[in-house]
């Protein structure tokens, strides 16, 4: 028995450490949305459960976290006064609206000119494929002012933590049965960002160390996908040409290798010992006069 079979189950579980304990659990998270039904499905179990904890799987289908909790340890034999962990708010700045945002006529926060790209990734949710890569290539492409409109068959309640970071406020909306509209602008306070964030975050999940001048030492190791991913391209975004990211990883990002290509990186990857890959990236310069 692990030790995470030998304790109650804790809001901040994420819905796939649940499911691993006891696949029949699903049937729990099914009937409190047809959303969760669909976990019944191996590939949008791959995407949708690795990426929702507890917590926020119960904000999704409009549960009490708390009595989500205790339902689920019940059903694995705990005591039903168990909660596990204290229910935190949910993270980012959110706007809550009733009806659709009314683009044409103006009524939203952004200024009236931005520019708004659109990203539907209802497709790849029902295919069971990764769509975090896609939205954040959009979101590297809107600016200062862009807006991001995104489709999703569930509300992405892991995707704003991620975009408040980057100082997107949201919307979201429910437009019907699995099919929600987020907007995604300018307006939350975004974290630190630059060479003084990554000295700083050195008591974060993810530590970045600045070995010297040349080098950023990324270690994602104990972090869920798509965590990695989004950790790298966000230290990708401050590197300077000349310096090399060092990203210390338990795996091979397949997903994000296609990625640096696209985005005009090179890198080198070895494996010292087993669980550990080393990624060395760096920007390809071209030589304007080639």
């Amino acid at each position: 028995m692990s030790k995470n079979e030998e304790r109650p189950v804790r809001a901040s579980d994420k819905v796939s450490a649940v499911l691993a304990r006891d696949e029949g659990l699903v049937e729990i998270f099914a009937s409190h949305s047809p959303q969760f039904a669909r976990l019944r499905n191996p590939g949008m179990r791959r995407v949708m459960a690795r990426l929702v904890s507890v917590e926020q799987a119960a904000k999704i289908c409009g549960a009490e976290p708390g009595a989500l909790v205790r339902e689920l340890n019940a059903a694995l034999g705990f005591a039903a006064e168990a909660d596990g962990d204290p229910v935190e708010a949910p993270t980012g700045t959110a706007v809550a609206v009733s009806g659709a945002v009314d683009v044409q006529g103006g009524s939203h926060p952004w200024a009236p000119d931005a520019p708004i790209t659109t990203v539907d990734v209802r497709e790849d949710l029902k295919k069971g494929q990764e769509p975090f890569s896609k939205i954040m290539a959009a979101v590297a492409g809107l600016g200062d002012a862009g807006v991001l409109c995104l489709r999703a068959t569930f509300e992405p309640v892991p995707l704003f933590a991620v975009m408040q970071k980057r100082g997107y406020a949201h919307i979201a909306e429910e437009l019907s049965t699995e099919d929600w509209r987020v907007w995604f602008y300018p307006g939350a306070e975004p974290a630190a960002r630059g060479r003084a964030a990554a000295s700083a975050s050195a008591t974060d999940d993810a530590p970045v160390v600045a070995a010297n001048a040349s080098e950023v030492v990324l270690d994602v190791r104990g972090l869920e996908p798509p965590e990695p991913m989004q950790r790298t391209l966000e230290a990708l975004t401050d590197l300077p040409d000349d310096a090399v990211l060092i990203q210390v990883n338990v795996r091979i990002p397949h997903f994000l290798l296609p990625m640096l290509k696209e985005r005009g990186y090179d890198y080198e990857m070895h494996e010292p010992e087993e669980g550990k890959v080393v990624v060395r990236i760096w920007r390809v310069v071209t030589d304007p006069a080639a």
